[in-house]
């Protein structure tokens, strides 16, 4: 397993635009049919990266403690499955309804998405407010496998707190760390 750290992505950036099949629904899904009317949280995950697998616990609670305010979680995998098959759609549709992750899981198969929002890691955490311009990007919180850290999604839930209050984002933007995205070659 490779670590590696997010990239910087731009405050202000306006989030880049997709169609992805939903391995939950079944369905394609757009971002601007997804998107939450005070702000957006797109992760890039994935099925195997023991990162992706120690945070999915908080995942689920924290977007089910704020789809009922106006923010909406979408979850999208990029790996390819060529390398990792365990991260195709069926297993995608498997693991979502095992965990009952209250967001669509959408497959990423040419990795154009993963490229145009300059993702690298599982997971990858992006918050864009009501209009989609970036607010932050970094990391759930300061919970790793193994550290002893209790999982609270703090970084993002104080993220989120702030854009519902209307106040100014004070959150200090510490990178995501995971495993790298599984490049097609």
């Amino acid at each position: 397993m490779a670590l590696v750290e997010s990239n910087p992505f731009e405050k202000g950036k306006k989030a880049p635009d997709f169609n992805l099949f939903d391995t939950v629904s079944g369905e394609n899904l757009s971002l601007n049919n997804l998107k939450g009317d005070k702000g957006t949280v797109i992760m890039f995950i994935c099925n195997h990266c023991p990162y992706v697998l120690h945070v999915n616990p908080e995942l689920v609670k924290l977007a089910n403690d704020y789809k009922d305010k106006g923010i909406a979680f979408i979850a999208i995998s990029s790996n390819s499955v060529d390398s990792h098959p365990q991260d195709g759609p069926n297993f995608m549709t498997v693991q979502a309804k095992k965990l009952a992750y209250p967001f669509p899981y959408l497959y990423d198969e040419t990795q154009e998405i993963a490229r145009a929002y300059d993702a690298v890691c599982t997971p990858d955490f992006y918050v864009f407010d009501a209009n989609l311009g970036a607010i932050y990007h970094g990391q759930l919180d300061d919970s790793r496998p193994g550290n002893g850290v209790e999982l609270s999604g703090g970084s993002i839930r104080n993220t989120l707190d702030a854009v519902l209050a209307g106040e100014e984002l004070t959150e200090v933007e510490k990178p995501s760390i995971g495993c790298s995205i599984k490049w097609k070659v």
